[in-house]
This record gives structure tokens, sequence and C-alpha cells, in this order.
């Protein structure tokens, strides 16, 4: 493991003297003469964060180096702060194995980290239980589908709204056809869920499972309101994909009255990198818990008394014969679990909650800028949390072009005429006020 700096107590301070025989740290400096002394204070700027130091070094790093893109882009994978302290942590030799703990008696620190991690996305999502873990949102998304499929007696059909990322969706389709289901879409209207088309679907019978996304694949917050009702007189089950950074705010799918909660969590703490490795989480109501597939650790008493952590709820099919399993998932490593465990336990309740709203007030702020450049109009008159749409007069291509150039990934384009922006809490007003600068010209 790196140790860059190792804190003393006051205690430890005075142990060590003590042992060497002195009363104060200056006293190990009484054989150096006064002139050779720095006796003046230093020329330190007030204190700074530390994305702010961050950045700080970023600018006076060798202009010969290859610059790093200003984020301004999301659809799934966003640039959100990661306390450096979390890649240090998550390096420790105890930790550092992709195997599925079997053996309780030796895995118990990776035992122990699961069953925090699973608690942690059980209260984020406002659901019974959790799993630890899936490769990804979409597939997370794509087992959810074939969970609703497996616990149906007769339904086949998985309903998906076209407001879901197209990139889940593709996923889902292709479990569908290698597991005999099938997917039928509902349309979107205005950028939402068109609740119409969605209820007439939903009545037509045969229906194992409904998925939606919240803040949808635009950015917009839907309301759900009444859809876990209209699926559940069909025998439905609710699935709900979200942003897991994004339950620190909104209603959770808990509140919504989900069955299944699954969705991205790279962006709690894990970097970009290019586009991996992600995080899919699941999560899911009691009763669905036997048929939820990955691994789900449990705590309990060993002969001794003392507490123990096992896994648990899980048939031999799922390790053993592979072909009879619910999902060949069980093996994912969960690296990335343990990641997110460090940051979510680093950042806490208010620190998820800050960070989250930092990006809406951000996303907001660019959103009206942009409007007044008079190039950008509404795509959707849609509330949003921080990834917005909007169209754009010019050529968006070109647009993005210049945007790199000048040092700045300016949103996902989503066809000739509309591009999606996101913001999270690592973009400063200073940042926005530059990309805004170089759109309006």
């Amino acid at each position: 493991m790196r140790f860059k700096y190792l804190p003393h107590t006051e205690e430890d301070i005075q142990q060590m003297l003590a042992t060497v025989g002195v009363n104060s740290v200056n006293a190990l400096y009484a054989d150096v003469p006064d002139r050779l002394k720095f006796n003046r204070d230093y020329e330190l700027t007030s204190e700074m964060s530390e994305t702010e130091v961050r950045a700080f070094f970023d600018k006076i790093t060798d202009p010969m180096l290859t610059p790093q893109l200003t984020c301004f882009a999301g659809a799934g994978c966003y640039d959100h702060y990661s306390p450096s302290v979390v890649q240090n942590l998550v390096e420790r030799s105890e930790f550092l194995t992709s195997y599925t703990p079997y053996q309780a008696e030796i895995s118990q620190g990776t035992l122990h980290y699961i069953f925090e991690y699973q608690s942690m996305m059980a209260e984020l999502t406002g659901m019974d239980i959790s799993n630890a873990s899936m490769y990804d949102g979409a597939t997370a998304t794509a087992e959810a589908a074939l969970m609703a499929f497996g616990q149906a007696k007769k339904a086949t059909t998985v309903l998906i709204s076209d407001t879901v990322d197209p990139k889940v969706t593709r996923v889902v389709e292709t479990y569908a056809k290698m597991h005999g289901f099938d997917i039928r879409h509902i349309a979107q209207k205005n950028g939402i869920t068109d609740r119409t088309d969605m209820i007439q679907k939903l009545q037509e019978g045969g229906v194992a499972g409904l998925i939606v996304q919240q803040p949808n694949y635009y950015g917009i917050v839907e309301d759900y309101t009444g859809v876990a009702d209209a699926c559940h007189e069909q025998k439905a089950l609710f699935i709900m994909n979200s942003i897991a950074a994004d339950l620190a705010i909104l209603k959770t799918p808990g509140e919504w009255g989900a069955d299944i909660a699954v969705g991205e969590a790279q962006c709690l703490g894990i970097p970009m990198t290019f586009g991996g490795p992600g995080l899919g989480y699941m999560c899911c109501t009691e009763k669905l818990m036997r048929k939820m597939p990955g691994r789900i650790v449990g705590m309990t008493k060993d002969n001794r008394g003392q507490r123990a952590f096992v896994l648990t709820l899980q048939a031999r099919e799922q390790h053993i014969r592979r072909q009879k399993a619910t999902s060949n998932i069980c093996s994912n490593q969960s690296l990335m679990a343990l990641y997110v465990t460090i940051y979510m336990s680093l950042m806490g309740k208010e620190g998820l909650k800050d960070a989250a709203e930092l990006s809406y007030a951000g996303a907001h702020y660019l959103y009206d800028q942009l409007l007044k450049t008079e190039h950008f109009k509404p795509a959707f008159n849609q509330p949003f949390f921080n990834e917005f749409c909007l169209t754009y007069d010019g050529d968006i291509d070109a647009l993005q072009e210049e945007c790199i150039d000048a040092g700045f990934l300016a949103g996902v384009k989503i066809d000739n005429r509309t591009i999606m922006f996101a913001v999270t809490e690592q973009r400063t007003r200073e940042e926005i006020d530059e990309l805004i600068e170089v759109l309006s010209e």
C-alpha cells in the first residue's frame, strides 16, 4: 500500500520524544545555528479543498503534457469527485482479490465490506435488500428483466420506456433474445413516458415487468405516481433504473413502489477512466430476494458469539451447476463495490446530498445562461436534475470540435439538432462561465 502521509497524534509525538529523551520537537534542532533556521512565516495561500489543490497543480503542469478536457458530458458516466483516500484504502492487500469469498473463515474482510455495501445501497434506494454486485447498470437492468420473466407464470413480455438510455435498452433486448421473452416499447411524449400508451400495453395482459428510468435518458425527472399500482394490478413487476448518486435527493425507487431498483453506481466516486469499469447495483423487495442474482452476504455469530459474515440465501446452482442458476453473474468481482462503499462512508449522507445539490445548481445555471445566448432552445419543457437537452441552431459536430480545441468535452449529441449537457459538483462557476463564452461565440 502507498503511504503518502502518516499523521501523528499528540500522544504519539510525546511518546517518541520521551523515547529519545527530549521535551519538545524544537529541542531536536538545538544544535542547528539560528542563522540556518527559517524564521519567518511561510508564503502560503489560504486553505484549499482537495479538488482545488488538484486544479491548482493541473494549471502549473508541464504544458507539453496532453491537457485533460473539462467534462460537461454524461449520459450514464459522470465526472464526480473521488477522495484520494479511496484509492489508497482500496489497494490494501486484504481487499485485492476478485474471487468469490466461499470460505468465510478467511474472507471476513471481504464479506464485511460487501455487507456494508448492501446496507448502504438498500438505504440509498429505499429497498429491502441489495446484492453485491452487478457488472454495470445496463446488465443490472437486463438481469431485472430476466427476474421479472422468471417469476411470471405465463407472462412473456417486458415493457421498456423509450425514455430509458438506448445503451441499456439494447442490452435488455439482447438478454430477451437469448432467454426467450419479448420486449415491447412504450412511446415517449415530450421527453417523458407516454402514460396512455403504458396503461394500454399493461392492460393488454401478458406483461411480466415494466422498466422505466429516473431521471430518464434526457435528464428529466419523471412523475411515476400510480405506476406501481398499475403494474401490480396486472401482476407485473415495476423496475426502476436510476443513477445512484441522484437518489441522495430524489424520491427513491422504494418510495415510488418499485419491486426492483437497478442502475449505474459509477457516479459514487469511481473515476470515469475512459468509460470503465462501472458498477451495477440491484436492490429489491424482501419477497423477491431469493430470485435475485449475484451474491448476498448476511451477518451472524460464530461459535464464540462474535459477529461474523457469510454468503447466504443462495442455491448451490449459483456456484456449481451454472446451467441451472438464475444468472451467471455471481462470480463478478466486487472491487468496485468496495470502492463505492469507502466513498459513501467518507461522504456520509450530508456529503452525498451536498454533491447532488451542487450538481443540480450548476446544471440549472448553465441551462439558463445557454438560453441567453439565443443559439440554444429547450428541447423539452420538463423538470431536470443535473442533465438537460437543448436544441442548437448550428452544426453540433462542429460545435463540439471547437469546444474540444478550447479544452471542453461539451455534452453528448442526441441527434442532429439536440445536445445534452451534464454538470457535476466538480464543475466550478469559472469553468461553466468559460464554456458559456466558448459556446456564445
